[in-house]
């Protein structure tokens, strides 16, 4: 009777043939996924990430059954999953593998090689508007440098304080960028074994930003400067120019740093079509390409998140060096902002500090959040435009940092 009951509800008896901690965290990841979708479903954090995410890890948890024969040879146990098997490498298991599991295909042609994390960047290239950068460059770039502090604060404290290797120090520390493909591409750089944990922890946090991140800014700027209105003068530039403006830097940004070449291609290919006026090139991007990896990227995260994942010992690491870095990163580009306002009123010039939230580069989430915060105590300021500017070259210090430490990270130690 039993062994009737197991075979006919296979996803209930597997949690009796596994190891007790095995079995819980299993549970665990079941409710923690539930939790996930509800708060997505609820708008508390990013529902476009997290309901699939959410699904997806709630699925591979429930969805664990017996398996036999060739499949269960190929994945090294008789217990497991139809969706994805992450860890098949040799060439033949894997393409028997890609046609049982029926996610496999996508996260082997798409997410372990990082081409999904370069869509989702050529999505967010088609909506930046370079014109914000041009407005103010010199303050954009100081507020964005800046806001990379808690990436170098946590690399260090990674390794002197966390006994982490340089690589997974590196990989972890990207987080303070706030830029969720450009962590999945530094960690699947730098360590592949830890991509799984580091990019869930990371679009986790950067969902949380939107609620953590206001209490920052009233802690760094009093009321009455928060309030503050700006008038901006946009340059006069042609399209003409800003289209070559963007090719340069992107071949430049390329041949100094060729290891991140996929990811500046990425964003610089999305800036310039828009700027070419390629409207069909450039709403496929939008609403697209970048909808269709986003979606990918959350469940592919999702389905990954097995037990194993939270039973690594190292994951408690990277969740305290996580939030670190994306904390310090909020301080810095803050006091950026607080440098740039002195800076501009040395020359009669107004300018708000809360645009130092947005140097931190979750496009758009912190320029709007910049501009929120500014509007609730003055509703006719309007600041998002230069926000925009400091979130631009943010992506593009990121998208800096994160070359250097791939081509530079190995040379330590």
């Amino acid at each position: 009777m039993l062994e009737f009951l197991s075979q006919l509800f296979p996803g209930i008896s597997t949690f009796f043939a596994v190891e007790p901690a095995i079995a819980i965290a299993r549970l665990f990841l079941i409710v923690l996924g539930f939790v996930l979708a509800y708060l997505g479903f609820k708008g508390t954090l990013e529902p476009l990430i997290m309901v699939p995410m959410g699904l997806g890890m709630i699925a591979v948890n429930c969805g664990t059954l017996f398996l036999g024969g060739e499949t269960a040879e190929i994945i090294g146990s008789s217990i497991g999953n139809l969706i994805i098997a992450p860890l098949v490498e040799e060439t033949d298991a894997l393409m028997t593998i890609m046609q049982i599991d029926f996610l496999q295909p996508i996260y082997n042609l798409t997410f372990s090689n990082g081409l999904i994390a370069c869509l989702v960047f050529m999505g967010i290239g088609a909506r930046s508007e370079i014109s914000y950068l041009l407005a103010k460059p010199w303050s954009s770039m100081i507020i964005a440098l800046l806001a990379e502090l808690g990436t170098f604060v946590t690399l260090v404290l990674g390794v002197v304080a966390f006994g982490l290797t340089p690589e997974h120090a590196a990989s972890i520390a990207t987080i303070g960028g706030a830029d969720g493909p450009m962590v999945l591409f530094t960690s699947l750089m730098l360590a592949p074994e830890l991509f799984v944990p580091i990019g869930i922890i990371a679009y986790l946090y950067l969902s949380l930003t939107y609620g953590g991140y206001p209490y920052i800014i009233k802690l760094m700027v009093p009321k009455k400067y928060r309030g503050i209105d700006m008038y901006v003068d946009f340059p006069e530039v042609s399209q003409k120019a800003k289209f070559i403006f963007i090719v340069l830097v992107c071949g430049l940004l390329c041949l100094l740093l060729p290891v991140a070449a996929p990811l500046i291609l990425s964003f610089f290919i999305g800036m310039a079509v828009k700027e070419a006026g390629i409207s069909r090139y450039t709403e496929l991007l939008e609403n697209g390409i970048s909808y269709f990896a986003t979606f990918f990227l959350g469940l592919l995260l999702g389905v990954l998140c097995e037990a194993s994942t939270i039973l690594n010992p190292v994951v408690i690491k990277l969740l305290i060096l996580g939030i670190i870095a994306l904390a310090i990163s909020a301080f810095g580009g803050l006091a950026g902002g607080w440098i740039v306002y002195l800076w501009h009123k040395r020359k009669g010039e107004d300018y708000n500090p809360v645009i130092g939230i947005a140097g931190v580069s979750c496009v758009p989430t912190t320029a709007k959040l910049a501009q929120h915060a500014a509007q609730d105590e003055n509703p006719f300021a309007m600041i998002l435009p230069v926000a925009m500017g400091a979130n631009i070259s943010g992506v593009i210090t990121s998208a800096i940092i994160a070359g250097i430490f791939v081509a530079t990270i190995g040379m330590v130690g």
